[in-house]
């Protein structure tokens, strides 16, 4: 029998890039939203950045590039990049604290505008643009696929679903095929809480996430809704997914800050070698990594 012949690891590698992992919104260990960070000195070809993203298997990577505060962020799920999400900025914001002690605030520019992480407390505050859903007709079939009744229906970036109560939330196992046929990026649905303002949870299949552990971006929705519902504008919401996560939501003009905690899980880094690039594509590797 012929032993297989291995060629060392030092000849196929050419740099390496760091990786976190840390769980945002997370009330304790093994709780929030887990979401990947890589620091880069310069963009990576997108689509390693996607294949990086789709290794990790998270909810989402976040890549940023930048120094001294100022950032370009970029998001990307198992299978696309999103303009938006809040978790992983919370995440991304995090390690850059951590890098960067002396900072009391992180500036993001991304596709969706400029984004703020600030230090407050034990907790990390976003500041990110209101995303208020207009209201809408039930699309055909809802009832079946939740297998509860809607109250109303609103859609924004995401649909939003309001239904009775918070059991009903927590009941839902909505058909995933289903879900990614249904307008806009997920499914929201929510209700009000029982020792919170209120309650929800996330399903984004067509982005390769069937539930989403803690979603910040969906409350840029959610927040609007129940500031009016409630009237007022701060507000404590729960997600209720089975890692679970705390989000405290305050309306202020035409932005939301959403605050919670992150807990720090992983350190490490990525090989990268130039076998991970298509020879067919156009890419190349940052000369920082060959």
């Amino acid at each position: 029998m012929k032993t297989a012949q291995t060629e060392p690891a030092e000849r196929f590698m050419t740099g390496s890039i760091p990786i976190e992992q840390v769980a945002a919104f997370a009330e304790g260990p093994f709780q929030g939203n887990p979401a990947a960070v890589c620091p880069l000195q310069t963009w990576l070809p997108d689509r390693l950045m996607q294949a990086i993203a789709s290794e990790n298997n998270l909810s989402e990577t976040a890549f940023y590039v930048g120094s001294e505060g100022h950032y370009d962020l970029r998001w990307f799920t198992p299978t696309c990049e999103v303009d938006l999400c809040g978790h992983a900025t919370l995440a991304a914001g995090h390690v850059v604290f951590q890098r960067e002690p002396n900072l009391e605030i992180v500036q993001f520019s991304s596709n969706s505008g400029p984004l703020t992480v600030r230090r407050n407390g034990s907790q990390l505050t976003l500041d990110f643009p209101l995303q208020p859903g207009k209201a809408c007709a039930a699309p055909t079939g809802l009832n079946r696929i939740l297998g509860i009744s809607a109250i109303a229906c609103l859609q924004a970036v995401d649909l939003m679903v309001v239904v009775a109560d918070e059991r009903e939330v927590e009941a839902i196992k909505p058909d995933s095929k289903a879900v990614a046929a249904l307008p806009g990026r997920g499914l929201i649905v929510t209700a009000p809480g029982s020792d919170v303002d209120f309650v929800s949870r996330f399903f984004a299949p067509s982005c390769g996430i069937e539930e989403d552990p803690v979603t910040g971006s969906a409350h840029c929705t959610l927040a609007p809704y129940w500031a009016g519902r409630l009237s007022r504008s701060s507000l404590v919401a729960r997600q209720l997914s089975a890692r679970g996560g705390l989000l405290h939501c305050a309306l202020t003009d035409e932005r939301v800050l959403i605050s919670g905690r992150v807990i720090p899980y992983l350190s490490g880094v990525i090989h990268i070698d130039k076998s991970c690039v298509d020879p067919r594509s156009n890419d190349e590797l940052p000369s920082t990594l060959t």
